[in-house]
């Protein structure tokens, strides 16, 4: 047993004596691990441009409906059965005749109420003559008097009533709906028909709190209908309370519409010219998001070589080109760049080349389009090869003078 126990033992030290050594050979032949270089960031190359900033004067687009200048329903003013009544689309003047009643009994009324005055003006002419020689009292001859009045009156009336079963046009305009037919019996105040005036239309938009103050009493602005016909319109009216739902102004425009080719009720987009402002005009292709979700564009510090991203508000936006805010009268902006940018980080300005300083400025639609060419590079043309134009440009440049 005790035999046993040391051959046992011997096999265990000797295995513990071999992991020793094995484990302890290999700490001391492990190299240290290799220090970390640091990591060298590329200096970018850009190419920048100086913007500055000119007069422009935005415009705002709303859009609202198009209604009539006038609408008018008209009512009968006496009761009677529809003898006769225009058609739908009927063109009148203020005072033609559109529609007839029936006259009924109102010609009788009329005989009856003119008899009628012929006995009170004889009776008062007696009574004016007795008084004259004494004979009858001055009462007596003013109820006379009263009596001729009320005979006259009641003529008035009655031919009043007959007048009233001619209906009239109470306005300029066309018959847009004939409410009653030939042959249907109105009372007094019912709806007859409809009659519009568009001449001119009421364009009628809704403007923001903003720019409310820039919206003046005949202002001149452009309407386009749907189907794309445009016309002039001149601000007719302010709202002195802002809806208190959406806060906005009503504001009408009056539309010129002489040949009556221009329906009420269409869409239309009214856009207003605003107050004259400062801004820079570029190309959509150079704004830029940071951190933050702000829209901006970078711009080469004083220093020539540090990189800044300037916040910025759009002041007009157009197809080719938009105007932007908040920057310094001049700036010097990144026009085309490789890669993402941050605030504050140093790179290689070079001038953006010639064919595509149209990013910036300009004036006229020339401008504008040669700026969407630029912000879309043609086909095989990445921003690389930008990058490229613009070092060979900076390298075709002379060396200052000593």
């Amino acid at each position: 047993m005790s035999r046993l126990l040391s051959s046992s033992t011997l096999v265990f030290l000797a295995i513990l004596g071999f992991l020793v050594f094995w484990i302890g050979g290999g700490m001391m032949n492990r190299q240290p691990p290799p220090v970390a270089e640091p990591v060298v960031v590329p200096v970018p190359n850009v190419a920048a441009s100086l913007s500055t900033a000119e007069v422009i004067r935005p415009r705002t687009v709303l859009f609202g409906n198009v209604v009539p200048n006038q609408t008018s329903i008209l009512r009968a003013r006496t009761g009677g059965i529809v003898e006769e009544v225009v058609r739908q689309g009927h063109e009148a003047q203020a005072g033609d005749q559109l529609a007839r009643l029936s006259a009924d009994d109102r010609e009788a009324s009329i005989a009856r109420a003119e008899a009628e005055l012929r006995s009170a003006e004889r009776d008062y002419d007696a009574a004016r003559q007795l008084r004259e020689r004494g004979v009858t009292s001055e009462a007596e001859l003013q109820s006379r008097f009263a009596a001729l009045e009320s005979a006259r009156a009641d003529l008035r009336a009655a031919e009043l009533e007959l007048q009233n079963t001619r209906l009239v046009a109470p306005i300029t305009g066309t018959v847009s709906r004939v409410i009653a037919d030939l042959g249907s019996f109105v009372q007094p105040g019912g709806e007859v028909l409809e009659m519009v005036n568009n001449d001119p239309l009421i364009a009628e938009i809704e403007v923001r709190q903003s720019e409310i103050t820039s919206v003046q009493l005949g202002q001149v602005g452009q309407v386009t209908f749907q189907g794309g016909r445009k016309a002039e319109a001149v601000v007719s009216f302010i709202a002195p309370v802002a809806t208190s739902e959406t806060r906005t102004f009503r504001v009408e425009l009056e539309v010129p519409n002489p040949d009556g080719q221009i329906p009420a009720g269409l869409s239309a987009e009214i856009s207003l010219p605003m107050e004259e402002q400062r801004a820079h005009r570029i190309s959509p292709a150079l704004i830029r998001l940071d951190d933050a979700g702000r829209i901006g564009v970078f711009t080469v510090d004083e220093d020539g070589e540090t990189l800044r991203f300037q916040p910025i508000e759009i002041v007009q936006a157009l197809a080719e080109a938009v105007w932007v805010s908040g920057l310094p009268e001049e700036a010097r902006l990144v026009t085309i760049s490789q890669g993402a940018l941050n605030d504050g980080q140093k790179a290689r300005i070079s001038e953006t080349p010639e064919e595509f300083r149209s990013v910036l400025g300009g004036d006229g639609a020339e401008a504008g389009d040669a700026a969407m060419d630029a912000a879309a590079p043609a086909p095989g043309q990445d921003a690389a090869a930008l990058l490229g134009a613009a070092n060979a440009a900076e390298a075709r440049a002379p060396a200052p003078a000593d």
